[in-house]
């Protein structure tokens, strides 16, 4: 028994301190093995060091406490991890490129720098998303800079985490891709791998919790390292396809008049298309789809194939943003001096990443019309304020009720829970104008009309207030609160 423990704890570097980095490693460190995670940053390895997170995650916090010090530590000494690592994970970024490829210079920094620290057998794993061939221009790069050959395999290895999800994404996953070319990495892997293979993780007394029971072992999937880094652009990039679909389908049921959530739901019931992903809105964003997409074409031309669906998905979720801005200007008119408080800056609720966000493309052109925007969001107002500085035009709220006071109309652009459970009858009492335009649908348009509002929102039928008076009863002390609240308005 204690052998079979050995055999499992398995060495490992993960290299760069980023989402997908920091993710990987305290996930590892939670599986068993000994983890040391590198970056250049000094300033970050620091506060890592220290106990700080430099960003946020549910769970992740929880996680590093548990195996900082212990399984899990931070060096900026690349050499030394590198050397006492069996498996080295590449997590660094990859950026988009002025042409429109990812940006493999981080990548391609890291493969060198760590070229003198290989003087025994290593696997070098492709965590970061790249695009296909990289693990060929990888081992190039190795043997150029002086690396036998016998001491190192390339494999791919994608990451499927969703920002906000991503610790139980990665111990409870739909399933593991290994892209492997020889049998020695193969057999690294899975050793790596063994606790979520045969399900003994799920059998933990003090495992993390997940959504659910995977105690029989995770569908664990074995291929040649271009099919792993293929199949990592091609799922991310039919992600897209079905978000920016019912986004066009939602299109259509507004020129119907009809309701694209009842719609996706019949859609959604068929087994062969499933749920997940079609809710309309206001197009998706974040630091993989956009770039996943434009990079994948780009592969695709480069081998001589035109992808033109790509660039279909891309044109859908750009138009999606013009659409839902002429839903502001058809309830305000007009938008200049006008005072809109905005609801959500994150791409996505559970995180506080603001990369390629719709929600900061759409405010950027709301307040380029001359508005007044009033801000709120509980993760990302921090990552923003470099972006979108605080001053005569754009104000940072310290809760969503203070942000919608004295505003013309209401902005919802990213699905916190929070969002979904305002007040509504303060919120009326607080706005100068009842109006409210909702991108990720999180009210029905029968209880906003009888809460006595303006709104509107995704591929949904407009509705207005049911009457002057509106329908709905008032807590006295409630409602006299809130109108203090708004007279104390500058």
């Amino acid at each position: 028994m204690p052998c079979a423990q050995l055999i499992r704890m398995v060495p490992v570097a993960v290299i760069g301190s980023g989402y997908v980095g920091l993710v990987a490693a305290a996930c590892l460190a939670e599986l068993g093995h000994e983890v040391v995670c590198v970056d250049v940053d000094q300033e970050r390895i620091k506060l890592l060091q220290s106990g700080g997170v430099p960003i946020f995650e549910e769970g992740l916090d929880a996680l590093l406490a548990r195996h900082r010090g212990q399984r899990l530590r931070f060096t900026c000494n690349l050499a030394e991890a590198v050397r006492h690592a069996r498996v080295i994970f590449i997590a660094v970024g990859t950026p988009q490129s002025p042409t429109g490829e990812a940006d493999l210079s981080q990548v391609e920094s890291a493969v060198i720098s760590m070229c003198p620290a290989l003087d025994s057998y290593k696997v070098l794993v492709e965590k970061s998303t790249v695009p296909v061939l990289t693990s060929q221009w990888i081992a190039r790069t190795l043997r150029l800079n002086g690396a036998l050959e016998k001491n190192f395999d390339v494999v791919s290895n994608p990451e499927f985490l969703r920002e906000g999800s991503a610790i139980t994404d990665f111990l409870y996953p739909d399933r593991i891709v290994v892209g492997a070319d020889t049998e020695r990495s193969r057999q690294l892997l899975r050793e790596l791998y063994q606790p979520l293979i045969d399900g003994s993780y799920y059998r933990r007394a003090d495992r993390v919790d997940g959504p659910a029971d995977l105690s029989g072992g995770v569908y664990y999937i074995e291929t040649s390292t271009n099919s792993a880094e293929l199949i990592k652009q091609a799922s991310n990039a039919f992600l897209s396809l079905k978000v920016s679909f019912i986004n066009a389908v939602s299109n259509l049921c507004e020129r119907v008049n009809t309701d694209v959530e009842e719609v996706a739901r019949g859609i959604g019931a068929d087994r062969r298309i499933g749920s997940r992903f079609l809710r309309a809105g206001i197009g998706y964003g974040g630091s993989c789809f956009p770039k996943d997409i434009r990079a994948f074409g780009k592969v695709a031309e480069a081998v001589g194939y035109n992808f033109d669906l790509l660039k279909c998905i891309e044109q859908i979720n750009e138009d999606q943003q013009t659409g839902f801005l002429k839903k502001l200007r058809t309830a305000l008119w007009s938008l200049k001096d006008k005072r809109i408080a905005i609801l959500g800056l994150a791409f996505k609720h559970g995180t506080d990443d603001i990369r390629e966000s719709p929600a900061i493309t759409i405010v950027r052109k709301i307040l380029a019309e001359g508005s007044r925007v009033s801000i709120f969001d509980p993760a990302a107002m921090q990552n923003c304020r470099t972006m979108l500085p605080e001053g005569v035009r754009i104000q940072y709220a310290r809760d969503e009720y203070d942000a919608v006071k004295g505003a013309h109309a209401l902005v919802i652009l990213t699905e916190w829970p929070q969002f979904s459970n305002l007040d509504l009858a303060r919120l009326h009492l607080l706005m100068s104008y009842p109006i409210v335009i909702d991108g990720r649908n999180l009210y029905s348009p029968a209880k906003m009309s009888a809460a006595g509002f303006y709104y509107y929102s995704v591929g949904r039928p407009f509705s207005e207030p049911l009457s002057e008076k509106y329908a709905f009863a008032l807590d006295h002390t409630q409602s006299q609160h809130s109108l203090d609240e708004k007279m104390a308005l500058p």
